[in-house]
């Protein structure tokens, strides 16, 4: 259907905390990135109080659906209950420890059986079944035992838990973030790539690595036909909660080999949306604002129904939003990458590095473009590798590739003697801001 005027951008709530934010300058030294006593710290006083994304809601489709979230040595079950909400409980059975499920997913009718000694716990974790009931001292231990519950929550159709009985409330938790992401359409989204690969470094690599642009032009130099990596045309944001924000304009950089000039890339997107590439040669860069005006203008028309509800500046551009400790979601016009590392319990350097990219749903459309090809606008099985070995450990899409091979060469870095602190530029503020972070949950003032 045509506009039969110009659609008006729409405008989000005024964030006022938007901005810098002092730092201390607290030492960020190599051992934090391999020392099991600092990844201990870790345990004892942050990963046991933040909220952890379990997975996606869509993976709940009826009651009795669950998934399980493996988390060092800890392990959450999350389930679909009768009346629709979700629920979270450690996956641990009541009579003698036994883990109770042991698949990433699956469903059950009546709730989780033990397979050690048989024992039924509900799908709201009460204890329905046992053997030998008489046996036990007091009667029937049945409806008066109850599976350990963790606070569980939804957003953005996340499944969010936490290990902290006394966990702030998740919207809480996650402000501004909501905020920021309101014309996105979370809920709906579709994961089509979901990956996992096991990596040989620091989890601390991939928020260090996310709340930074310098490392741009050397480590993606492809992209800077179509990614200003300027510091200067950037937005940088820290937030009270701990997490932050990087805004980098959708047009050519000034450090492409010809930034005034139109690259194929550039020439590509311009003429994907009846822009004449021509008409901006010399002047390359003034195709980010007319490419705006014709993505709000065709938008429509051409199923991107989802545009109405966007910015002008999110058509183009790339919103980078780091949610303490270990989640990045980068906004882009044609969906949300989903970023994720984790620690393994075995050795501190080593982490899971989870990649999600999930994209609005689109009528009349059965494919999708991913930094893997093309790929069916369907929820994607899950992809597990680790990175350098097989055949999935080589081909994780070019800037994921490039990304982890600095993070395998920075980790060997970190134990030489003669590294002891960064020297920081003021476009990385925000990596020290994450260490800062970390260190007040660590000494007691968060």
């Amino acid at each position: 259907m045509l506009h039969t005027k110009p659609p008006v951008a729409p405008t989000y709530p005024v964030v006022p905390e938007c901005g810098q934010i002092p730092l201390r300058g607290d030492p960020m030294t190599g051992d934090r990135y391999y020392s099991r006593e600092f990844a201990q710290a870790e345990w004892d006083r942050m990963w046991t109080r933040v909220w952890h994304v379990g997975g996606r809601l869509a993976q709940l489709e009826e009651a009795g659906d669950y998934i399980v979230h493996n988390f060092l040595k800890e392990s959450v079950v999350m389930m679909r209950q009768e009346d629709g909400s979700v629920r979270a409980f450690y996956n641990s059975c009541q009579h003698r420890g036994n883990k109770l499920a042991w698949t990433e997913s699956g469903g059950v009718t009546d709730g989780l059986r033990c397979s050690y000694h048989g024992w039924l716990w509900g799908l709201d974790g009460v204890l329905r079944d046992v053997q030998d009931p008489d046996d036990f001292a007091g009667g029937s231990p049945c409806g008066k035992l109850k599976l350990k519950e963790v606070p569980c929550d939804t957003w953005g159709g996340f499944i969010w838990y936490s290990m902290d009985p006394q966990a702030k409330p998740l919207l809480d938790y996650l402000h501004p973030i909501p905020d920021l992401l309101a014309g996105r359409g979370m809920d709906d989204l579709v994961r089509v790539v979901w990956r996992t690969v096991k990596v040989n470094t620091n989890w601390k690599f991939s928020p260090d690595n996310f709340n930074e642009s310098y490392h741009l032009p050397t480590v993606h130099p492809q992209m800077r036909q179509m990614i200003d990596e300027d510091y200067r045309n950037t937005t940088f944001d820290m937030f009270p909660n701990g997490h932050n924000r990087m805004i980098e304009q959708g047009q050519p950089s000034m450090r492409a080999d010809f930034p005034n000039m139109v690259e194929p890339v550039w020439e590509m997107m311009l003429a994907d949306w009846d822009l004449d590439p021509k008409a901006f040669q010399g002047r390359s860069r003034e195709g980010r604002r007319a490419l705006q005006e014709a993505k709000r203008r065709l938008g429509a028309e051409r199923g991107y129904g989802y545009f109405d509800a966007m910015l002008d500046d999110e058509l183009t551009d790339y919103f980078h939003h780091t949610l303490f400790p270990n989640v990045t979601m980068t906004g882009t016009p044609d969906g949300l990458h989903f970023f994720r590392t984790e620690p393994l319990a075995s050795d501190p350097e080593w982490c899971t590095f989870d990649y999600w990219y999930l994209v609005p749903r689109m009528e009349g459309r059965e494919e999708v473009a991913t930094v893997y090809g093309m790929r069916p606008y369907e929820e994607a099985e899950h992809e597990v590798s680790t990175y350098g070995e097989g055949v999935g450990g080589h081909h994780l899409g070019d800037f994921i590739d490039q990304d982890l091979s600095v993070a395998v060469a920075q980790q060997q870095g970190f134990h030489s003697r003669g590294y002891s602190d960064p020297h920081l530029s003021g476009q990385e503020s925000r990596v020290r801001r994450f260490h800062e972070v970390l260190n007040d949950y660590l000494e007691g003032r968060r």
